[in-house]
Parts: structure tokens; sequence; C-alpha cells
């Protein structure tokens, strides 16, 4: 009977030594990280593509079945679009800190593909593959992972880097901590959104609906990269970002252009002109006003200069000779909002190519916008001055009648999808308990970044919820998201798992 209770003590005494953060993140992780490669394989075969309404619902179920395997209630909250997968864990024994609730962001919507730019059978068959001696990449069998593993071994499917991969990475950790009997004090709610990549147009009513359902004291999102060295990242802001499409017309119907070249206005040439005439030849917007209100002072310099980044490595990786001058580097570039170029059509190239004068020239551009600016402000800027250029701005093609009577026409199209910038003081205390996990799983602190160029919809979740919000990118940069190839580096996997642990786990500081 005593040696009963001496072995019930010890095991009692373990639980409370694992509860207070004590046992091994290392040890525990390289123990268990193999035995869900399965799973991964099996989520990443599911094909997401948001803008293909018959992708969702298998996903839908998966993650049903994979959340309340690990005891989560689970729900898929109706929206205007698919539907948002919501679940939630209360903690046996609730946590006395400040922090009570923690809300995580991430996506399981990935990037269309296009099959012929992949180097495998599929997008969503994924495949494990290695780097060669000339750096090109090898497939090896799947089976390799149940011996064990490289850190630079890679799996290629689309999504697993964006933003399936860090789900994946929670499961399995809340699977470890279950084996392990490891409890998290905290109450967890997680979100994982259907339409991010589709640049999620009903989350705000979603957030707005279920506001009581999602209160929380800290959100954390799950999405994006580490910094190009690829050390440990917390990035407490990001950029927003607006579309519009430009469009501006020569002829009604193509002409030859021997016949009316020199005479027909040529649609490119104008679309050419005006696009060069809103930055200059150092990449700095030239329309007035669009930098208005951004001032980078002495604190937010140190901030951005402690970032380690290598402008000679950015530029051998990128193969440019010298960057745009918009900011004194890398970082400050981001505190800035952009005007990006980001596709232009008119008529044929290549072999295809006809002499006409072509009656219309289309460009996309993407306006990335920072908290000191709006959607709204950065447009009607850009509206202006299309119109200092001599333009008729319409929001639709025109008619022959203004064909005749106007000789400069643009069409601008807005887009309603729009994704709105937010950035997180640094040393409040959220920031300072997840500085703490990070340095528990790595051993030292994270690279803090003030603000990340990319975009995440979460802005209705600040302002409804009256929160703060502070990126843990996970991946590997250098993951090919949203172009052919996507990848996770299996290193990152494995400490994304840990990191995960060391979060949910983590106690009050002071």
């Amino acid at each position: 009977m005593k040696k009963q209770f001496l072995l019930f003590f010890l095991f009692v005494l373990s639980l409370t030594a694992i509860a207070q953060n004590k046992f091994d993140l290392e040890a525990t992780t390289q123990k268990h990280a193999k035995n869900y490669y399965g799973d991964l394989y099996d989520f990443m075969s599911l094909p997401s593509n948001a803008h293909i309404k018959e992708h969702i619902q298998p996903n839908l179920d998966w993650l049903k079945k994979a959340f309340e395997k690990q005891g989560f209630t689970t729900e898929a909250l109706p929206t205007g679009g698919h539907p948002v997968f919501f679940a939630e864990h209360k903690p046996t024994t609730p946590t006395k800190g400040s922090l009570k609730t923690l809300l995580f962001y991430m996506h399981f919507d990935g990037q269309p593909v296009e099959p012929e730019n992949w180097q495998q059978e599929s997008p969503y068959k994924p495949v494990l593959k290695k780097r060669t001696a000339d750096g090109k990449w090898e497939t090896i069998d799947w089976n390799n992972l149940k011996s064990g593993y490289d850190p630079e071994w890679r799996i290629f499917a689309r999504a697993v880097s964006d933003d399936k991969g860090p789900i994946l990475m929670l499961l399995a950790a809340l699977d470890i901590m279950q084996k392990e009997k490891v409890q998290s004090p905290y109450h967890i709610k997680v979100i994982l959104d259907s339409e991010e990549e589709i640049g999620a147009p009903h989350l705000a009513d979603m957030v707005k609906t279920y506001k009581n359902k999602l209160a929380a004291d800290f959100l954390m999102v799950m999405d994006g990269g580490r910094h190009l060295s690829n050390e440990p990242t917390l990035t407490y802001g990001c950029r927003g970002i607006a579309t519009i499409t430009l469009i501006t017309y020569g002829p009604k119907t193509p002409q030859h252009s021997g016949h009316y070249g020199n005479y027909a206005p040529n649609p490119a040439l104008r679309m050419a002109q005006l696009l060069a005439s809103m930055k200059d030849e150092d990449g700095r917007v030239t329309i007035p006003g669009y930098y208005d209100g951004i001032t980078i002072d002495a604190n937010a310099r140190k901030i951005l200069a402690a970032v380690p980044d290598d402008p000679e490595m950015i530029r051998q990786k990128l193969v440019f000779s010298q960057p745009d001058k918009v900011g004194t580097n890398y970082q400050e570039a981001l505190q800035y909002p952009s005007l990006n170029v980001r596709g232009l059509v008119c008529a044929n190239i290549g072999e295809k190519a006809n002499t006409i004068v072509p009656n219309e020239a289309t460009a996309e551009i993407d306006l990335r916008l920072v908290p000191e600016s709006s959607p709204d402000q950065l447009i009607g800027l850009v509206k202006k001055h299309i119109e200092s250029k001599g333009y008729v701005i319409l929001n639709r093609k025109p008619t022959d009648e203004e064909r005749l009577k106007y000789p400069k026409i643009v069409t601008l199209l807005e887009r309603e999808s729009r994704m709105l910038p937010f950035r997180t003081d640094f040393g409040i205390y959220p920031d300072r308990w997840l500085t703490a996990a990070m340095i528990r799983t790595f051993g030292k602190a994270p690279i803090k970044i003030r603000m990340t160029g990319g975009s995440v919809p979460i802005v209705p979740f600040l302002r409804e919820l009256n929160l703060p919000a502070i990126h843990v990118p996970m991946v590997n940069m250098d993951n090919n998201q949203h172009a052919a190839n996507e990848n996770l580096r299996l290193g990152n996997y494995v400490e994304g798992i840990k990191t995960w642990m060391a979060i949910l786990t983590q106690e009050e500081v002071k």
C-alpha cells in the first residue's frame, strides 16, 4: 500500500513539474514529432482553393474530427461566403494570470494552382524532397520520415506553409500534450479562415456577429514566414492592402499600325506614361500627400535597425543591382505605403504579336497600407493625380459618345475586398509574455519586426474585440507561398510544434 501511495505521489509531482513548465520541450518534441507526418500528408491532400466552393467542406470535416479528438468543441460559423471554422477548449484549472483567453487566427484555404508549373505529380499530393549538391530539389521516399528526419528536407504541397502547416503544428502539439499529461491553463479559441486568400470579404461581418463567442485577451496570428535568416521571429504589425484596376483606351477596335500608327492614340503608351508619372526613378511615389503623416522617430529607427537584415543577401537572392530608395533600409521601406503595378496587359506578344494599334491597356495595382494611411485616402489621391494628367475617370467602360467627347479616358475599378493595417506597441504585457515563451522554445530572444510587408485580415478582431495582436510566424520565408512548388522546411515544422507547446504552457511573467 505504501509503495502504491509513493508511486501515486511521484506521479502527481511529475504532473506538477510539467504544469510548471519544467518539462523538456526539445526532448518531448523530438520524441513525438515523427508520429504526425501522416496527418500532414492527409490534410495536405485535400484541395482548398477558396475560389472553388466544393473544396471547403472536406477541409471543414477533417478539422472537426481532428480538433474534437483533442477535446475541443467545434463549429462551422456561417458567413456570406464559405463557413469559418471555430474550435474552443476550456481548461480544467484556469490560469490566475491576466491573460486568460487566447485567440489564434490561421487560414486553411490556399492559392489557386497551375499544376504544369509544379515539379511533382500534383500540388495536392505532398512530396518529400532534399536539396542536391547543385542546389536542385530531389524527391525522396516519404517513408524516410518513419525513421528520422533531416531538418533541411522539405515537404512540397499547396498551402503547406500558407497556412495549413501551422494548423498541423498546433494539432500535433495538442496531441503530444495529451499524451504527456500536460494541460494548458488557458481558455483556447481557434479561428481558421476559409477565404483569406481571396481577401476575407466576409470576415468583418463574421466578427461582429460572433463578437461574444470570439472574446479574448490576446490574439496571435500564425501566418507568414520568419525573418529571412530563419531565426525565431515575432512581428508586431502588417501593412494592409487595397487593389484597383486601370484601363486606358485607343481606337474602339485594334487598327493596322501602318495605317493608323502616329494617328490613333496608343493605350499602351498612355498607360505607361500614366504609371511612370506616379513614381520617380528611385521608386518613391510622387503623388502629392501619399506619404503624409508618416514619421520615423529615433525609437522607431532603433527598433528597425535591430532587425538583422543582410542587404547583400537580399540583393543576391532577388538578383537586382540596387533597391528602390523608399526609406534608408529594407525595414524602413515597409513603414511606408506602396504603389505596386502587379500586372500589365495590352494585346499580344511573342509569336502572337500583331502589327496593330491596340484598343485598350489594363494595369492591376495594389496599394499596401500602413496605419497612418487609409485605402479611401490613397485611392482618392491616385484619382486626383490621374485627373491632373487630363483624364476623365469612369467606373465602367466608356460609351461611344464619351469616347468621341473626351480625348483621355481611364476606367478605374475599386475592388471591394480590402485588408486594413495594424501595429502593436512593443513592451506591453502580451509582448513580454509571448517573448518569454519564445525564449523557452529557442533559448534566445526572437527577432522583433515592427511591421511586415504582407497583409492579413485581422483588424476586425482588433476593433470589435479590443485586444492586441502579434504575429508568430513559424514557416521558412523561402517557401514559395502563392507560387508553384510551395514548401515547408521540416526543421520549421518540428520547431513550430515546440513553439506551440511553449505558448500553450507559458506561465505569468513580471
